[in-house]
């Protein structure tokens, strides 16, 4: 639903109705009993019996599933209201006293308040050299709305940077180009810790091969988002959690690796304190890629009154360089006030190379040739900075109040030099590309969190101020003048600013086996695109009204349901938006279109999971959109020239089949990831009307193998199907294999790690076909495929208990690149 309002318009009623309705939900159930149930009980010292305070008391139910925490008064007191009829554990842990477990049966109670009395901790006098672990850690847990995996928990994370890992995860993927992608689709937000991070999608795949896996402590699929979250992002949000839970002490982690013929160096740490109130955490690295020189091909046979051919035959390598670095901040003013801050930084400089030979063909004979060298630099970085403040209340500590705000920035340069020789019916002169492209974000975002008997209710306001801006030149040589100029024709200056303003209710209830998580969002974008160099403007406005609802249904044996339904939008980031042309290959032109529209896609989902000896986790999806913006290929007869932008024009429906399935026997776990989905796709071109139906699967075959000494071994097989590349093309699938091992030299302290990639592929043999009216043309390219690599692993420090971190922040995902 698109709605012309202001503003001031929907949030002033909006404001007014979300406060009379808490208002009147905190009235009504606190008239009501609703048979819930009260656990009070006091921890003090077993010598002298005093009180201790800032204990850290945890409930828990009986398969160990989380359910609050609590931290004692100064007089040792704790509490915990609103509990159904079950079985409970409380666990107890202070720093330099042992822990105490409690098991809590409410179901025989005849009181709706039960007191522990005092419960005393002894010192904790001995020191434990080795901990036997007599279970694996579940690798894969499943929640109403997500889907977790634990790296730690997998040894194949020591040898492997963040984007290889993500093979292994449920829902995820890597394309050819190792391009990652949630359900099949691009479209989905990532953060880190829960917090958004521009300057991270902005070089996504970059900064993931940079990350040593080992630095990560899990990552977070959340394939049904709350309203609490933005609307943005078709298939779902990916968070990486990075931030160690620790107390007084520090820890950290150090990895160095090494790899080849493609790749190179690279270096990454993590590191996490706590002294009294203050914590940090940090983690950072960089790395060197190197892609040695390959070679292309391109076929384009065009129909109609004057068909042609088009074979060009090329090179190309390129250099990247790439380093990251973040860090969270925290300080406990008191046991109700906590202040947060972050700051995460990216920067990349690529380098690279290609030359070209293009013979251009028609029913006369030759038409057009000409060669090509194209020498081409990129630079950028982009920045976070944030800071949020909680604040809890006396009477109930659970209920809180965050303000929040997030500044992002990134600025990218593209240079290019094209020199032609050789040219036959080809007058274009050595040109020169340069396009200079700024993004600015401020984030301001209220949030009120309150627990009212078994219901958990969430709203808040919140306003993103973005400016995107691109200043593109293009250059002519000029031979009479020995340089060159600027063409003012094919130059341009653009700004887009776009501002979001949104308000979301949503309620989180809990009963006993059920859990339903169900609310509302509103959602205006403003947005405004003025072409200075054309004294031209485009404005839009949207007005979006998104609901998100969750059930899941926890059994006995385990084992879990979950059906939920959402609405998703796709925003148009500046990559699409930016009227900037690229023709370092002068017969395709690439571009992006400023009057692109916002997508909205409906998605219904159902999963089962159960994690036991035998781990199941599947997912049925399906999802339909209309106004879709896709890649549109047109081909001009008169110029000779391939264009290439995007356009609202297609719509879209999907159903599929997302799978997670693992054994573990002795020393021996295997798991298969993976996913089939058929996608009906449609849309126009020129007035024609095509179709890109097909289907489409991936699946990764998982071997580990964890033998005596700190040995452990893995074999990984991964296969993928073609996939779409927008409405008029597609690629070839391809096959994948990975050898890796893993040594721990120290236990739990030092470690090496190796192995090979593709053994028996050197090069991968990627094919892109494209058709439309008139043409069809083929691109192959050769991509190294094999590689082999080696890392080391360090762990340093020692801790025991965590770093506060404020339960809710700024959560920015709603930009499509």
């Amino acid at each position: 639903m698109l709605l012309r309002m202001k503003p001031k318009q929907i949030f002033l009623p909006l404001l007014i109705s979300l406060t009379v309705m808490l208002t009147q939900l905190n009235t009504t159930y606190a008239q009501s009993a609703d048979g819930s149930f009260q656990i009070k009980g006091q921890i003090a010292d077993s010598i002298d019996h005093k009180p201790l305070s800032l204990t850290t008391v945890r409930i828990k139910s009986m398969n160990d599933e989380l359910i609050n925490v609590a931290v004692t008064k100064d007089d040792g007191s704790f509490s915990f209201s609103g509990l159904p009829s079950a079985s409970y554990k409380i666990s107890i842990a202070a720093i330099g006293y042992g822990s105490k477990l409690r098991i809590v049966d409410l179901t025989r109670s005849s009181s709706k308040v039960m007191e522990l009395g005092k419960i005393n901790l002894g010192y904790q006098t001995t020191m434990l050299t080795e901990v036997s672990i007599k279970a694996d850690k579940p690798i894969v847990r499943r929640k109403a709305d997500r889907i977790t995996y634990d790296l730690k928990a997998d040894p194949e994370s020591k040898g492997n940077n963040v984007l290889t890992m993500m093979r292994k995860v449920p829902y995820l993927s890597l394309d050819g180009d190792d391009n990652l992608l949630l359900k099949g689709n691009s479209s989905f937000k990532v953060m880190i810790n829960g917090k958004p991070s521009g300057s991270l999608e902005n070089n996504l795949k970059a900064v993931l091969k940079s990350i040593p896996a080992s630095t990560i402590e899990r990552i977070e699929v959340i394939t049904n988002p709350p309203s609490k979250y933005d609307a943005e992002g078709l298939a779902g949000i990916i968070n990486i959690i990075t931030s160690k839970r620790v107390s007084d002490g520090y820890n950290g982690t150090v990895n160095v690796s090494e790899s080849g013929p493609t790749g190179g160096p690279g270096v990454g740490a993590s590191f996490t304190a706590k002294a009294g109130k203050f914590g940090i955490s940090a983690n950072g690295g960089g790395s060197i890629n190197d892609y040695p020189t390959t070679y292309n091909s391109s076929n384009r046979q065009t129909t109609g009154a004057t068909p042609t051919t088009l074979a060009q035959q090329g090179n190309q390598k390129s250099n990247n360089k790439t380093a990251y670095f973040g860090t969270e901040l925290s300080y406990q003013i008191d046991t109700l006030n906590l202040l947060t801050a972050q700051f995460n930084y990216n920067g990349s400089r690529v380098k690279d190379h290609s030359g070209q030979i293009s013979t251009l063909n028609g029913t006369t004979g030759l038409l057009e040739q000409y060669s090509f060298l194209n020498d081409g630099k990129a630079t950028g970085y982009g920045i976070d900075a944030g800071i949020n403040y909680e604040m809890a209340f006396k009477a109930k500590k659970n209920e809180l109040l965050t303000f929040s705000y997030l500044f992002s920035t990134n600025l990218n340069d593209r240079k290019g030099n094209v020199d032609f020789n050789d040219q036959v019916n080809f007058d274009t002169p050595d040109f020169q590309q340069n396009d200079h492209q700024k993004f600015k974000e401020h984030t301001f975002q209220v949030d009120f969190n309150t627990p009212v008997k078994r219901v958990n209710i969430e709203a808040g306001l919140k306003a993103i101020l973005r400016n995107n801006s691109s200043d593109f030149e293009y250059k002519s040589f000029n031979a009479t003048d020995n340089q060159f100029e600027l063409d003012p024709q094919l130059s341009n200056e653009y700004t887009n600013t776009q501002n979001v303003f949104s308000a979301y209710n949503s309620y989180q209830i809990n009963l006993n086996s059920w859990n339903v998580n169900a609310g509302v969002r509103v959602e205006e974008t403003v947005i405004r695109a003025n072409f200075l160099s054309t004294s031209t403007t485009a404005d839009q406005n949207y007005f979006n009204v998104v609901p998100s609802v969750s059930i899941s249904k926890q059994f006995k044996n385990e084992s879990s349901m979950n059906l939920g339904f959402s609405q998703r939008i796709r925003r148009p980031g500046i990559n699409r938006l930016n009227p900037y042309v690229d023709r370092s290959n002068p017969n395709y032109e690439v571009t992006g279109n400023p009057y692109l529209r916002p997508v909205v896609l409906n998605d219904i989902q159902l999963g089962y999971g159960i994690n036991k000896k035998v781990s199941v986790n599947l997912g049925l999806d399906y999802s339909f959109m209309n106004n879709l913006d896709l890649q549109v290929v047109n081909f001009n007869p008169n110029t000779q020239i391939t264009q290439i932008t995007y356009a609202n024009t297609g719509k879209s429906s999907s159903f599929g089949l997302n799978f997670n399935l693992g054994y573990s026997v002795g020393v021996y776990n295997v798991s298969l990831n993976g996913n089939a989905m058929y996608l009906w796709l449609a849309g126009d071109v020129s007035g024609n009307k095509v179709e890109n139906n097909l289907l489409m699967y991936s699946s990764t075959l998982s071997n580990v193998v964890r033998l005596k000494h700190g040995w452990a071994l893995n074999a990984d097989f991964s296969v993928n199907s073609h996939s779409p590349t927008g409405l008029q093309g597609r690629t070839n699938g391809f096959f994948y294999t990975a050898f890796n091992f893993n040594k721990e030299i120290i236990k739990n302290k030092f470690g090496i790690s190796g192995g090979v990639k593709n053994p028996f592929t050197k090069y991968r043999n990627v094919v892109n076909k494209t058709f439309g009216p008139d043409f069809n043309q083929v691109y192959q390219t050769n991509n190294y495929f094999r590689s082999f690599s080696v890392s080391l692993n360090y762990n340093f420090g020692g801790l025991r208990d965590r770093i506060n971190k404020n339960r809710v922040g700024i959560e920015n995902n709603d930009v499509a690149n």
